[in-house]
């Protein structure tokens, strides 16, 4: 392994990616502390109607946002490693305008849909306005456009340190609430306020970043990208994609309340709070390794190298967190969320498929992309969806909460194998 580190490409993978796995260690702790406030504060009912209101506003944030950011990797990425600062602010612009148009058009639709299918979701009409309230987020929910730039200008840093900020403020905040006994409405005040705070201050982050370096002038907002060849092809895909992708975090919760309550929901979202964090050291990897990737000649054996060294540094962390979880994942649910909580156990013991079907799969999409095949990881994402809602309420109703997780490792693997065989595929074609 001595020689993997003499490779630049690998040094600066892992350098991204240790700056964001600090980040993401403390969000995760704090994170899952927030969450164990609130499961304690509120009762598993509660919870779970405070867990359906969030990831309606999500599901909704994911179903009609543009990934913008990866338009800013992908073309102005490779604009900067030539010198051409004419590209990036053109794919600046392009980003910013999907973000505005899309954050203000989800808005209104999940505002208006949500009288007329929130039951179905199981959120309680006692709440309703709460979860409308919550959905005037969406203009800057997910922040794409300042994460693009970020990444695109290496400065993931920067993007540490916002991402282990909120977490902690929320945290601090609904401990405040807990001790002061405060009700429903407190604690989803508490998820507004730090989610609107923490997507301002990403945006602060990448225009001040942009006027050090003299970069500001020139970007405009614009839904005519002259400049990027097959930039509306790249992301109308992306965005089918990330919408098929959110049906594996908000949707699927939202899919748990309206099968099995909010009781259900709630339960599913402390299983999948553990094995998600099995999961990061590959979601960690994959957000520096795309960056990275675009930048290499994918006709060389460069690319392919790093993608393989990058899999078995996933895979070495991820066995070992999985293992953790393993042993210590009852005990440490009933310590946190308490013991009504405890049947959150066994419906982990399913989700932990998950994060190692993410070993093998986190570069994989990059290196679509990156081959101008957004059309792969879309075709992928559709097959292993459609599988999941096949699959989820039958499951679900003869196995509970166990079977809708276990709908959601099918839908997972189902992904993963199609990945692994289009990749195959170009692999063999750009090598010949």
């Amino acid at each position: 392994m001595r020689h993997w580190f003499k490779d630049a490409h690998f040094r600066s993978l892992l350098k991204n990616s240790g700056y964001l796995a600090a980040s993401k260690a403390v969000a995760a702790v704090a994170g899952i502390a927030t969450l164990a406030i609130a499961g304690r504060g509120l009762g598993v009912e509660l919870f779970g109607m405070l867990i359906l209101i969030t990831s309606y506003a999500k599901a909704a944030s994911g179903l009609s946002k543009f990934q913008s950011w990866q338009l800013i990797v992908r073309y102005g990425g490779q604009a900067l490693v030539t010198g051409e600062h004419e590209e990036f602010k053109a794919s600046t612009g392009f980003a910013f305008a999907l973000d505005v148009l899309s954050g203000l058009g989800g808005m209104l639709v999940a505002v208006m849909l949500l009288p007329f299918i929130g039951r179905w979701f199981g959120i309680d009409d006692r709440f309703l306005w709460l979860a409308m309230l919550y959905c005037t987020l969406l203009p800057t929910m997910g922040a794409a456009t300042p994460i693009g730039v970020l990444r695109a200008l290496d400065r993931f840093d920067l993007i540490s340190w916002q991402g282990s900020g909120y977490p902690i403020v929320r945290a601090v905040l609904s401990a405040i609430a807990f001790a002061l006994d405060g009700g429903f409405e407190t604690y989803v005040a508490i998820w507004f306020v730090t989610e609107l705070g923490g997507d301002l201050y990403m945006w602060f982050l990448a225009w001040r970043e942009l006027r050090r370096r003299g970069m500001l002038e020139g970007i405009r907002p614009t839904l005519r990208p002259e400049m990027l060849p097959g930039a509306w092809r790249f992301a109308i895909h992306v965005n089918l994609t990330s919408s098929l992708v959110t049906a594996w975090g908000p949707v699927a919760r939202l899919v748990v309340g309206g099968l099995l309550g909010a009781t259900g929901a709630g339960l599913f979202r402390v299983a999948s709070s553990l094995t998600d964090s099995a999961a990061k050291p590959a979601d960690l990897l994959s957000k520096a390794f795309y960056p990275e990737v675009v930048r290499m000649d994918l006709k060389t054996k460069k690319p392919w190298n790093l993608m393989l060294r990058g899999t078995a540094m996933a895979a070495f962390a991820s066995i070992l967190s999985v293992l953790i979880i393993l042993v210590v994942g009852k005990p440490l649910i009933s310590l946190l969320f308490g013991k009504e909580f405890i049947g959150a156990y066994p419906i982990i013991l399913v989700l932990i498929i998950a994060p190692l079907l993410a070993i093998i799969s986190f570069p994989l999409p990059s290196m679509l992309y990156a081959l101008d095949r957004p059309d792969a990881p879309l075709t992928a994402r559709l097959i292993g969806t459609i599988l999941f809602f096949v699959t989820v309420a039958p499951l679900s109703w003869s196995f509970g909460v166990i079977g809708a997780a276990l709908a959601f490792v099918i839908g997972n693997a189902a992904t993963v194998i199609v990945l692994v065989f289009q990749l195959f595929r170009e692999y063999r074609r750009v090598r010949a």
